[in-house]
């Protein structure tokens, strides 16, 4: 019979899903090197996020198969030595949707009904009620950014509650949002002034770091009210402060921070204002701890079955058999969906998939996993190799694959192109001496790229001195290029060229606007990327 372990204090009811397939053994939460003295035995582990799944811990799990974390995240298990060692990773992507967005909620009405401030006055023998005089959340309107499971709950609760709804979220549709009875805005310039409130429900990308700041503050309503239950650092904690000290925001309420747990120095605990804050309790309910634990447990059940997982995040969910043949090019094709999936703008409407060469003669399902995987990684949160399909087939995306087996510059070739709302975006990868991945083709310009966390890519008007430019701004914000290439698009001088540079640095959004700035620059982008895509070591280390 097949051994797991679960530690961390899960609900004691998922033992009972796992006790006809193996014998479940309970521990506190233990450090590494303990953790090393037994993992050795157990073929399943079961986690929350005290337990730390390190590359040692692994090392030491010689029989372990399957990964379980009982909740969201999975920041503290070492996905990609998991996947390296042929151990599949799940978690419950799930499993808090309700509670995140019932805490949602409850925040909203403490604000607007000033609950905990008045519950401390009571208890103190005060009988303050015209202090505490509150506003009506009927009518008002609530503006919602991220159209998620979350986000989506928060909207049908808003509603329910008589208020008016408006969403603005670049990867949903304006039918999908109106058809809910909500508003939609294309823009957050149309966002910010009409809001009563505002609640955040994205992943933390670097679109969405400080994506609520003093500049987009002074664009909203005078006496808005804010929430956050989604992630620390999407609200710039500075700013909120001086902005509720200052009576533009009228009140916040912030479950999430950007160091957790919260330290002394964060701004909003010396906040002299109307701030309500919770120590990451989104989902902390006795039912949304049970159903992560029920969800894994059934996971880690099926796994040991034989049969398939439905939330792993890594690729060892693929069949071994169909993975094997590719491989080799399932980093390079995450990457060329990333690359598009961000120079694209606006939702995804279409991804065209083109194979060449000795592709051609092969079965391509886990390239397409991971493209669409890439495709969407930068905008959602908990993309993995087993939903990316489903979220493109929920959210109406065509996709379409094409072989060609006609022998080109290459023994194979990756294209991908993505359609999109307000653009489109082409990238062409291949494998080029040891197998080693290269970015051939970017929007048509022919390039030798290496896939690198950081990316700069400068379209310009081909003329003398524009690499110095664009060279100088970085280097006057201390940003080392490791990398450069040059491409032209036309033959004759003086037509489109582009730049590409890899960076040791992250360019942030103030850079990038300053490359913008330069005359003869256009449409300058800034494309995050994983240098290696984590790959399972052979056809046996993949199957369980």
């Amino acid at each position: 019979m097949f051994k797991v372990l679960i530690t961390d204090k899960i609900n004691k009811a998922a033992g009972d899903i796992l006790a006809d397939v193996a014998d479940v053994t309970y521990m506190e939460t233990l450090p590494e090197d303990k953790l090393c003295e037994v993992i050795g035995e157990y073929d399943a582990f079961m986690v929350r996020s005290q337990t730390k799944v390190t590359k040692a811990v692994l090392a030491a799990a010689t029989k372990m198969k399957i990964i379980g974390r009982a909740g969201v995240g999975v920041d503290n298990i070492d996905v990609e030595e998991s996947t390296q060692r042929g151990v599949i990773v799940v978690n419950s992507p799930d499993g808090n949707t309700t509670a995140a967005a019932e805490h949602t909620v409850a925040l909203i009405l403490a604000m607007a009904r000033h609950i905990p401030a008045a519950a401390c006055s009571t208890k103190e023998g005060k009988w303050e009620r015209a202090k505490f005089t509150g506003i009506e959340v009927f009518n008002k309107t609530l503006g919602i950014i991220g159209l998620g499971k979350i986000g989506m709950r928060v909207a049908t609760a808003a509603l329910g509650l008589g208020m008016k709804v408006v969403v603005f979220d670049p990867f949903t549709t304006r039918e999908r949002v109106e058809e809910m009875g909500a508003s939609y805005v294309s823009t957050l310039e149309e966002f910010w002034p009409v809001c009563d409130f505002i609640t955040v429900h994205v992943p933390k990308t670097k679109d969405t770091l400080n994506l609520i700041n003093k500049e987009t503050i002074a664009k909203m309503k005078k006496g808005v009210r804010m929430v956050n239950c989604a992630r620390g650092g999407i609200i710039n904690e500075q700013d909120l402060k001086d902005a509720i000290e200052a009576g533009h925001v009228a009140s916040a309420a912030i479950d999430v921070f950007e160091q957790e747990p919260m330290i002394a120095e964060n701004p909003l605990l010396h906040c002299k204002g109307d701030i309500i804050l919770t120590p990451h309790l989104g989902a902390s309910t006795e039912e949304a701890q049970v159903n992560v634990a029920f969800d894994v447990a059934e996971q880690i059940r099926d796994v040991l079955m034989g049969k398939s997982a439905r939330s792993a995040v890594n690729i060892p969910s693929l069949k071994a058999e169909m993975l094997e043949p590719v491989k080799e090019y399932m980093s390079l094709a995450e990457n060329l969906g990333s690359l598009v999936g961000q120079l694209a703008q606006g939702a995804v409407k279409k991804v065209e998939i083109t194979v060449k060469g000795s592709l051609a003669n092969k079965t391509i399902s886990p390239l397409k996993v991971a493209i669409l995987k890439g495709v969407f990684s930068n905008t959602l949160e908990a993309v993995n190799y087993v939903n990316a399909p489903i979220i493109a087939k929920n959210r109406g995306i065509e996709v379409t694959e094409t072989k060609n087996a006609n022998p080109s510059s290459f023994d194979a070739s990756i294209s991908v192109k993505v359609l999109a709302e307000k653009g489109e975006s082409l990238a062409i990868g291949a494998l080029i001496a040891e197998n080693t991945p290269r970015i051939v083709n970017i929007d048509g310009y022919n390039t030798n790229i290496e896939p690198a966390e950081h990316i700069l890519i400068a379209p310009h008007l081909d003329q003398p001195r524009m690499i110095a430019k664009v060279a100088s701004v970085l280097g006057d914000n201390n940003i080392n290029i490791s990398m450069m290439q040059v491409a032209r698009k036309d033959k004759a001088v003086g037509g489109k060229s582009t730049m590409i540079l890899n960076t040791d640095e992250a360019i942030s959004e103030t850079i990038l606007k300053q490359v913008r700035e330069i005359e003869g620059v256009y449409n300058a982008s800034y494309v995050n990327l994983k240098s290696e895509v984590a790959q399972p070591k052979s056809k046996e280390t993949a199957s369980v």
